[in-house]
């Protein structure tokens, strides 16, 4: 009994050290295995746009149950004229942290005028972002995404609004902010020769003014692969939109796990839980698509930000 009792606590020990070790492999890099990884609340992001009925209704009581659900940020989808969802930037910070969560992001745009367009000047929106940044960077957040543009009509309106991006970018970037791009499907279709839009646009921006945050879902349904995007544009994807068809991991269109592990290599800072259509009600939606991600040992805790 005696040599019994030495092994069955020599076992335990081997086991103590072996999940110890599993977790400081999941800390430092890509949880695939590690069963502790499912244990830890994981930093996910909420873009508020999947509860856009409610947010119209009651949005101080919808970024409670957000954060309730346990989402841990938010992505706005509701500025205008200096405000969030009719708050103050101050207001809107206050009731985001009140329910346990920051504001991460913004969804916010200026899309070029035909007079801007027609004589290559953005002069004026550019006016526009100097009084919307700031109202911005009183929220607390640290990304401005542009949730999309109109196809180009030609090359030279698609260079234009690249030259735009940049320069919007380098105002963001001079205000201790990030600046991004957001895609649908219609931005895989080409602009130049076989060269999609996403791609020319990936090219003729600035990486140090323009990140991009890929929509996986639309980026599939566009016929790319988000994977061989993070390899052919590596870091340049600071945010990811995680959608599917309806509730995430349901459709089967969209191939998370290898998604999740090679965002490394675009450089992810964060996720966005993004659901537009629905299944069931929207809160019920956008709850049962945490659990998903919470449950998936692929997903990691959180990504370093840089």
């Amino acid at each position: 009994m005696k040599y019994i009792n030495i092994f069955f606590c020599a076992a335990l020990m081997a086991l103590s050290a072996g999940l110890t070790a599993c977790n400081t492999t999941c800390a430092d890099s890509q949880p695939t295995q590690c069963p502790a990884a499912n244990s830890q609340k994981k930093d996910i992001t909420l873009q508020l746009y999947s509860l856009r009925a409610d947010m119209k209704k009651d949005p101080k009581g919808t970024i409670k149950k957000a954060g309730e659900m346990g989402y841990t940020a938010v992505e706005a989808a509701g500025y205008n004229d200096g405000k969030f969802y009719g708050m103050t930037p101050e207001e809107f910070k206050a009731e985001v942290e009140k329910a346990g969560m920051k504001v991460r992001s913004s969804h916010t745009s200026k899309r070029l005028s035909e007079a801007e367009i027609k004589n290559k000047d953005f002069s004026e929106s550019l006016k526009w972002w100097e009084k919307a940044i700031p109202v911005h960077k009183a929220t607390g957040m640290k990304y401005i995404v542009v949730p999309s543009i109109p196809f180009p009509k030609n090359v030279e309106e698609m260079q234009l609004y690249c030259d735009y991006l940049n320069a919007v970018g380098k105002m963001c970037k001079d205000a201790g902010m990030k600046f991004g791009y957001h895609n649908h499907s219609f931005e895989m279709k080409p602009v130049k020769d076989k060269l999609s839009m996403y791609e020319y646009m990936l090219q003729n921006t600035n990486p140090e003014y323009v990140f991009f945050e890929m929509d996986v879902y639309w980026a599939v349904m566009g016929q790319n692969s988000p994977v061989e995007l993070f390899k052919k544009y590596p870091n340049r994807f600071r945010l990811l939109h995680i959608k599917d068809l309806k509730e995430l991991g349901e459709s089967g269109m969209v191939g998370f796990d290898a998604i999740f592990k090679n965002a490394h290599i675009g450089g992810v800072e964060g996720i966005v839980v993004e659901v537009e259509r629905y299944s069931y009600d929207p809160q019920k939606s956008v709850k049962l698509s945490l659990d998903y991600l919470q449950n998936a040992p692929f997903v990691p805790a959180s990504y370093p930000s840089k």
